[in-house]
């Protein structure tokens, strides 16, 4: 089903922090996806979500249209305005989930502690449908290219529901 999630990265309230690029496509799509899942199971006030990109291009501005509006045809409002990650998120978060190789690797190179690298996780580790190594940037891609990515996105944000649930005895 994907990676196993341990107690010491959920702790008694699980806290996830999506990671993408810019933080404008894939990281809040997945919140905005999250977001959701997590409601529908009655679990929305119980797991903190939240979003953040590895580049300060777009700090403040909200997702790129084109993912905002593919999202919306699917029922998820993205309000997130882009942030960028910092170390205090390791602290902050339970489990922090990148998008691509390239992520993890800025993302491992902010953590304060060895074992901080615990709480890092691929995302694709998630999916059970999708049999994939990253989740693909769509942002110089078409329509179809964000579709894909929210498919991608909800099989894993589904196994990450599935493992927190296990781990909550839920």
């Amino acid at each position: 089903m994907g990676q196993v999630i341990t107690p010491e990265d959920v702790g008694l309230a699980p806290s996830l922090l999506f990671v993408c690029l810019g933080n404008i496509c894939r990281s809040p799509a997945a919140e905005g996806v999250m977001r959701r899942v997590v409601a529908s199971a009655g679990l929305g006030s119980s797991v903190h979500i939240d979003s953040a990109g590895t580049g300060d291009w777009h700090i403040g501005h909200l997702a790129d249209p084109r993912m905002r509006h593919a999202a919306a045809v699917r029922g998820y409002a993205l309000e997130h305005r882009a942030r960028q990650i910092q170390v205090q998120d390791f602290h902050r978060f339970s489990l922090i989930i990148t998008m691509d190789q390239s992520n993890f690797q800025n993302v491992s190179k902010l953590a304060p502690h060895e074992g901080a690298m615990l709480k890092i996780k691929a995302f694709t580790a998630f999916c059970t449908r999708h049999q994939i190594s990253e989740v693909p940037d769509p942002y110089y891609g078409s329509a179809q290219d964000f579709e894909h990515v929210l498919d991608i996105l909800e099989d894993g944000c589904h196994g990450i529901l599935h493992t927190i649930k296990q781990q909550m005895g839920a």
